[in-house]
């Protein structure tokens, strides 16, 4: 089964990749983690992505697909996948199709977590995680005993620069100017699926479950 997971931020997607990961037995890609890993392995593509990320610049397109192409072919991504973060334009999704059509393959299903734009910003803006040890708490769903104070070490918590509400108000922007566009492409070619992001983890993965028979 190859599948596309879309989400914005805080949508819970890292939960719902590991459990497709696990249901189907197939990989989660991510671009990061494909560069990352032709980097590492020295791939001709690795190579010229390397130099322009030592630059500070943006790696291409052109780039970009290459190494999606290379690890698509790779064994283990044979019973399918899990894309993450990728394709983000509509040419990016039309090269992606193009690329599959050449092996007799194509996107089954592109599944959308859908949540409220106020409760993302709920849901990151209240993240802290101490100073020392790591550990994470939620000022709403998961506070320390002891406001502003880990409960293992003693230690301050903080809150990480873009979990502050400006700017998870504007990743939410750049994700709908990136990603609603896409919605609207894979719902023309009929394998859109929208799925409720809100409630227990365990029915959120029965939703998508259901969803991925029909």
């Amino acid at each position: 089964m190859n599948l596309i997971l879309f989400g914005p931020p805080g949508a819970g997607k890292g939960t719902q990749a590991q459990f497709l990961v696990e249901t189907y037995r197939i990989p989660q890609i991510s671009t990061g983690d494909m560069l990352r890993t032709a980097v590492k392995a020295g791939t001709p593509l690795g190579v010229k992505a390397q130099e322009i990320m030592i630059q500070g610049g943006l790696v291409s397109d052109d780039i970009v697909l290459g190494i999606v192409a290379e690890r698509l072919a790779q064994d283990d991504c044979a019973a399918g996948f899990v894309l993450d973060g990728f394709p983000r334009t509509i040419p990016q999704a039309d090269a992606l199709s193009a690329i599959l059509k050449q092996v007799g393959r194509a996107i089954d299903h592109v599944i959308s977590l859908e949540v409220d734009g106020e409760e993302i910003v709920k849901r990151l803006s209240g993240r802290r995680s101490c100073s020392s040890c790591g550990k994470g708490y939620h000022l709403a769903f998961d506070p320390p005993l002891r406001a502003g104070v880990c409960d293992v070490c003693g230690s301050g918590l903080v809150q990480r620069a873009d979990d502050q509400e400006e700017t998870v108000r504007n990743r939410l922007l750049v994700y709908e100017q990136q990603t609603a566009p896409l919605k609207d492409y894979y719902r023309s070619r009929q394998v859109l699926c929208s799925i409720p992001g809100i409630g227990p983890i365990v029915e959120i993965q029965q939703r998508i479950a259901a969803a991925l028979v029909e």
